[in-house]
């Protein structure tokens, strides 16, 4: 038995003692259409052959066009597809909540000063304690933290477009837990994750891809021939197919590249929806991004009309 195969077997057997001791009934897969998600919705199959757990996708309005139409195929096909979508409009989200910047961490600190001062957290977060730099505010952002800095920041966007649509969903529909792909390889927060995630001494999250590699991800997607979304595949190959043009991507300038040449509509929607966060990375040079060379851009208005004709 190769490493590969023997971690296979190994997450079949977590994923088969799990739904044994909380039960299958209780557990609903959140489904991203991401590499991730697909190969958990594959992995749980081959554990549990004939299961019923849903596979719900969370339609925040900024999904890439290719993706919906992916998933709602998907769903054509498998009856376990759910496709829901966010009560309120993005913009107006956006503006209760606070935009992206940088990072969940950076975003929730700065989020923090906004509303309150210099907390203890924040004082530490720019002059960190320990000397340790690796997460402490970069000098570059450290002008944020200052009444002058006007745009409003969190990081509540990702929380309010899917983690709280779907768990409401979760708890209309009698199930609980939600199975996330989410891996330790991924650094960041992520690296301190486990299998089985609580809250207030209850289980919430199973995330059974934990100790999952990229390497080991590509074996079994090429193993059980597992069709992707297209924009996985030549010629877009994206690193990633979450929310369009967010801001938290490391790799934003190559992905509004990739959608100025492929998709130029859907790259205008990113102007518009997250305007003052590029505008403010462009201004510092931030994310190698460069200078804006768009005629008139899509108005929020146009942008959200023209979503929802496509969803029709």
């Amino acid at each position: 038995m190769t490493e590969e195969e023997f971690l296979l077997q190994d997450r079949i057997a977590k994923i088969q003692s799990v739904m044994r001791q909380y039960g299958e009934d209780s557990f609903y897969i959140s489904f991203s259409g991401g590499k991730d998600s697909v190969v958990l919705h594959h992995l749980f199959d081959l554990a549990l052959p004939g299961n019923k757990i849903p596979r719900v996708y969370a339609n925040t309005g900024i999904e890439y066009n290719e993706m919906v139409k992916y998933v709602k195929e998907l769903q054509e096909q498998d009856e376990r597809f759910v496709i829901i979508k966010p009560s309120k409009p993005i913009k107006k989200m956006l503006n209760d909540v606070g935009y992206p910047f940088k990072s969940k961490k950076h975003s929730k600190k700065l989020g923090t000063y906004q509303r309150n001062g210099m907390t203890k957290t924040t004082i530490n977060y720019l002059n960190p304690s320990n000397g340790c730099k690796t997460f402490a505010c970069p000098d570059m952002l450290r002008y944020q933290f200052t009444p002058e800095f006007k745009l409003k920041v969190d990081y509540k966007c990702c929380v309010e477009l899917k983690e709280k649509v779907l768990s409401d969903w979760g708890k209309e529909n009698g199930k609980p837990h939600s199975v996330v792909g989410i891996m330790k390889a991924e650094g960041g927060s992520r690296a301190k994750g486990k299998c089985l995630a609580f809250r207030g001494g209850k289980m919430t999250n199973f995330q059974p891809l934990i100790p999952i590699t990229k390497e080991w991800e590509n074996w079994f997607i090429d193993k059980y021939n597992i069709k992707l979304c297209k924009l996985y595949y030549p010629p877009y190959n994206m690193r990633r197919t979450g929310c369009k043009g967010c801001p938290f991507n490391v790799h934003l300038q190559e992905e509004l590249d990739t959608l100025d040449k492929f998709f130029p509509n859907e790259r205008r929607q990113c102007e518009t929806i997250w305007k003052p966060v590029y505008e403010e990375y462009r201004r510092i040079g931030y994310r190698n991004m460069r200078p804006l060379d768009w005629g008139r851009q899509t108005t929020i208005d146009e942008f959200l009309t023209e979503s929802e004709d496509k969803d029709e």
